[in-house]
């Protein structure tokens, strides 16, 4: 004969034991797969990093590029016939207020207008995998290969239709800790004569010297890199106001700027709801500012954003 329920039909404590039980399991559940997201999407370094932004003062924030006052102004604009093509990094020209990106799956250099309107395509025969570019002097390209671990400097003017890596001098980067994700990211250093390179995974920071018309001098020198709280570095841009350098990485969705000292000074979280954003940058490839402070980035396969300054 089963036990009748306590007057009232209320549980015992002896019932309801399980049903706690199973709650605060759970609650603990829930708690590690918390954990685990957050460690995973860096989200304790960016919340040290957000808690540093706030004693930064006035001044220190005009003196910086100050990400968290920008706001999306073009918005996943969609380049043309560009859907297979992968767009992998972008470059800002400031001779011919342009813009230049390579693409990775089919390669090729595109150049756009500052409103991400294509100009022209110009194919790159002979690479295999073109991820990055750096405009530097005088019409000059850098452009990183990552299948073949090798950076090639190429001219080009309002008359080039095509590039063929054989026409141009070739570096070798040589090996790189991941050689299935090695160097991604490229930027034009003209205020300290160099070039600044990136290894996607693990994120490793280099430079290269140069002048931006002469060849490339002495060998490359790693920077110190303990300040990469990134998943993955994507690219690389330059501020040429203030000489900060932006790190964009994809895995954490995220765009983060150092100063000339390497410290971590400000971010942007590239998710939906954020900086003006509707949704979330799908994988951001691409960084670039220029000289009045606009900041520009591409993401695959095909989109172009647009940021200014509040």
């Amino acid at each position: 004969m089963a036990t009748p329920l306590p007057t009232g039909g209320s549980l015992s404590p002896v019932h309801k034991r399980p049903i706690a039980l199973r709650r605060s399991t759970w609650l603990l559940f829930a708690a590690v797969i918390g954990y685990g997201v957050a460690i995973a999407m860096h989200w304790d370094d960016r919340g040290f990093l957000w808690v540093q932004e706030r004693f930064q003062t006035q001044v220190e924030q005009k003196a910086s590029i100050w990400l968290p006052d920008y706001h999306v102004d073009i918005d996943a604009k969609v380049l043309p016939g560009m859907e297979k093509d992968e767009a992998s990094d972008l470059s800002y020209d400031p001779v011919r207020k342009t813009l230049f990106s390579v693409m990775g799956k089919n390669p090729f250099l595109v150049e756009l207008t500052l409103d991400g309107d294509v100009l022209r395509k110009i194919p790159l025969v002979g690479w295999a995998n073109p991820e990055g570019v750096a405009v530097m002097a005088d019409g000059r390209l850098a452009i990183t290969d990552e299948r073949q671990h090798n950076l090639t400097f190429v001219t080009l003017d309002d008359a080039t239709r095509e590039l063929n890596i054989k026409d141009f001098p070739q570096y070798d980067l040589g090996t790189s800790e991941n050689q299935n994700k090695g160097f991604e990211g490229i930027a034009w250093d003209p205020a300290q004569q160099r070039l600044v390179l990136g290894e996607e995974r693990p994120p490793r920071l280099f430079v290269w010297r140069t002048d931006g018309r002469s060849p490339l001098t002495g060998t490359k020198q790693e920077l110190p890199n303990d300040d990469l709280d990134l998943r993955n570095l994507s690219a690389l841009g330059i501020d040429p106001r203030t000489g900060h350098m932006l790190l964009l990485s994809a895995d954490s969705n995220l765009l983060l700027e150092l100063n000339e000292q390497g410290e971590q000074v400000s971010f942007m979280t590239l998710l939906g709801g954020f900086n003006g954003l509707q949704k979330r940058i799908p994988r951001a490839e691409g960084v670039a500012m220029d000289e009045q402070g606009t900041l520009y980035m591409v993401s695959e396969p095909n989109l172009f954003y647009r940021f200014k300054k509040d």
